[in-house]
């Protein structure tokens, strides 16, 4: 944990206009690093704020909390399957090191956006990115099958498609409790959400009646978390 003037001050800024310096860093060297940071800002009652690249453009990587940089290193591929076409990554891995890795397997991740060359597929999940071939090949909430989280009590849970999770399960118990939310509001949601490829103005409660949906039209409950900006995990 890094808590000096230099510091906290290089992580008061992004590509936004914003200037808010954060509490301190963590910049964690194992996954297990992550919890403890978690466990340690829920005893001091502080705000947690994960961090890729800092290229976002609205403020969303700044605030006065405790900011966690995975970029360092939680930045490497964790599996992959070449017939599949999956790739398991760690949230601090930029997307011009993840396609340059997939590249020998004649592989890309399709979500190409403008900072490839810095943002993380960490950050791209955190606010549902696109790029210029989105119409085609979907933004971040198409291309993501699954994630691994830590939830604000600092248990973790696998996010993934609802009608795998095992009976009595804590993911599937949070399944029910967003479908239920999802069904309250639902003529809200077909009436006032708007009919576009990319939101991420809200989370994503149509996932169970999505306007974009996967191709097997299955619920997959990570994404609720890709365009939640780091809030829900």
């Amino acid at each position: 944990m890094l808590f000096d003037r230099a510091t906290r001050g290089r992580y008061a800024t992004d590509a936004s206009i914003y200037q808010v310096t954060p509490v301190g860093v963590v910049i964690p060297r194992h996954q297990q690093d992550l919890k403890i940071a978690l466990d340690i800002a829920r005893d001091a009652k502080v705000p947690i704020l994960a961090r890729g690249a800092g290229t976002s453009q609205c403020g969303q990587t700044v605030g006065e909390a405790l900011v966690i940089d995975t970029t360092r290193w939680l930045n490497q591929v964790v599996e992959f399957d070449v017939e599949a076409r999956t790739v398991v990554v760690e949230p601090g891995m930029v997307l011009d090191h993840l396609n340059a890795w997939l590249k020998p397997h004649g592989l890309w991740y399709p979500v190409d956006v403008s900072t490839s060359a810095q943002c993380t597929i960490g950050g791209m999940a955190g606010n549902n990115s696109c790029g210029s071939r989105s119409i085609y090949y979907g933004n971040m909430v198409h291309n993501v099958l699954g994630v691994d989280a830590l939830l604000a009590d600092g248990s973790a849970a696998s996010f993934g498609f609802v009608d795998s999770f095992a009976q009595g399960s804590r993911e599937q118990h949070l399944a029910q409790q967003v479908r239920a939310i999802a069904e309250r509001v639902g003529p809200e949601i077909r009436d006032h959400f708007p009919k576009v490829l990319r939101r991420v103005g809200g989370y994503n409660l149509d996932l169970f009646d999505c306007q974009n949906p996967m191709p097997d039209h299955r619920a997959n409950l990570a994404h609720l978390l890709v365009g939640s900006e780091g809030t829900l995990g």
